[in-house]
């Protein structure tokens, strides 16, 4: 199953031919030439428009599963 939509995707092609353009901006004004940054402002523009997006990932670490950790003891 695809993770993007067709929205999605004709959001983020525009965008990048925004930034080889030299037209977009990120929120602060200034204009973005890294790649990541564009493809990350495009995904979001498409989130807010409804498209067929994942969801953000929360940061750089992953969730871990929490493991019970129950201590044995041994009778002597």
């Amino acid at each position: 199953m695809a993770k993007y939509g067709k929205a999605a995707q004709k959001n983020v092609k525009s965008t990048m031919h925004r930034r080889k353009k030299g037209t977009l901006k990120s929120g602060s004004g200034r204009k973005v030439k890294s790649r990541k940054q564009a493809i990350a402002i495009a995904l979001n523009e498409s989130r807010k428009k409804g498209a067929k997006v994942p969801r953000k990932s929360s940061g750089g670490r992953k969730r871990s599963t929490k493991r019970s950790t129950k201590r044995s003891t041994k009778k002597r």
